[in-house]
């Protein structure tokens, strides 16, 4: 995602080095799914994607349409699945990049 947002729109925190209270929710929490802020709005999974994909151009058709209700939440359920295979996904990368 980096990559892709060439107008540095997105400010991206390592929460494993925010400062204690600097974060507006625990920091373990924060770690378990993913968190954005947009419009003064603390946002987290699906909706969270959808408002950083908003903010690059090429990805902001599909945050436009995850504005919908029924978008929303088939991205969310998507993304549950996907919570649930992020630690073998994170071991095999892992794994990798150190061959």
């Amino acid at each position: 995602m980096r990559r892709l947002d060439r107008r540095g729109a997105i400010l991206f925190v390592d929460v494993t080095l925010a400062s204690v209270g600097s974060c507006p929710v625990d920091p373990v929490a924060m770690l378990k799914r993913f968190h954005a802020t947009e419009d003064g709005r603390l946002l987290s999974g699906a909706a969270a994607f959808a408002a950083m994909w908003r903010a690059i151009p090429l990805l902001r058709p599909l945050g436009l349409a995850a504005r919908l209700p029924l978008v929303l939440a088939a991205l969310e359920q998507v993304y549950l699945v996907f919570l649930r295979f992020r630690p073998r996904l994170q071991r095999v990368f892992a794994e990798r990049s150190d061959a």
